[in-house]
């Protein structure tokens, strides 16, 4: 089912580098040796890690419709488990239902996986480049959310900021923005740098508690 804008976004504060061994939005591949001998190959998205039995996962393999339970780490019949990528970084286009039960495409990037909340990733939206976090493989399962090539998305969706250059690193330095609209500006500093989208970073400004995600690379 399709989830409530308003209900289900939820905004956070803090950030801290993803959980190491959490293959939850991995593309994984590996050789799967049936008990003949025999040998085949699959690609797919995990989908979640079970609480109750740890070794388990749920897969989503691109050449099948269902989703498989499979112990990864255990199961002796998978070979050579290869780890192809993760969804940080990727741009993604997310299916939202609206209070009136219209439904809206939203376009955004997924920045990294939460450190706590295992199944949950940070992600930020052209429309509002707010930090937010979803249960995303969730969504990618029902069909809510799927993967952009690059080519469909703009360069820089998440450039807000005044055009400049970027410096090798702008952790905690003050950035100060400027609406175009009213003149206004705003004082704030670079608090994260998005290790998946080094062009991407974290900024808290002082009138606001949200935490907004730009692109700082000159547009």
């Amino acid at each position: 089912l399709l989830k409530s804008m308003n209900r289900k976004h939820s905004r956070v504060g803090t950030f801290l580098g993803p959980p190491s061994g959490n293959l939850v939005g991995c593309v994984i591949r590996h050789k799967w040796r049936e008990d003949s001998g025999s040998l085949s190959y699959w690609k797919g998205t995990v989908l979640e890690q079970i609480a109750a039995l740890p070794a388990l996962y749920l897969i989503k393999y691109d050449a099948a419709d269902c989703v498989y339970g499979i112990e990864l780490h255990k199961d002796e019949r998978v070979q050579d488990l290869e780890i192809v990528s993760d969804a940080s970084g990727k741009p993604v286009e997310h299916m939202f239902e609206n209070g009136d039960g219209s439904k809206d495409k939203w376009k955004g990037l997924v920045l990294a996986k939460a450190p706590v909340m295992h199944p949950c990733f940070y992600i930020t939206y052209e429309k509002d480049p707010v930090l937010y976090m979803y249960q995303l493989m969730d969504d990618y399962r029902s069909g809510d959310l799927c993967l952009l090539l690059s080519s469909r998305v703009n360069k820089h969706p998440y450039t807000y900021m005044e055009p400049g250059e970027v410096a090798e690193s702008l952790l905690g330095q003050l950035v100060e923005h400027s609406n175009s609209e009213d003149g206004s500006k705003r004082l704030g500093q670079v608090i994260y740098q998005v290790e998946a989208k080094p062009s991407v970073y974290f900024i808290k400004f002082q009138d606001d508690y949200h935490i907004y995600v730009y692109d700082l690379v000159k547009a």
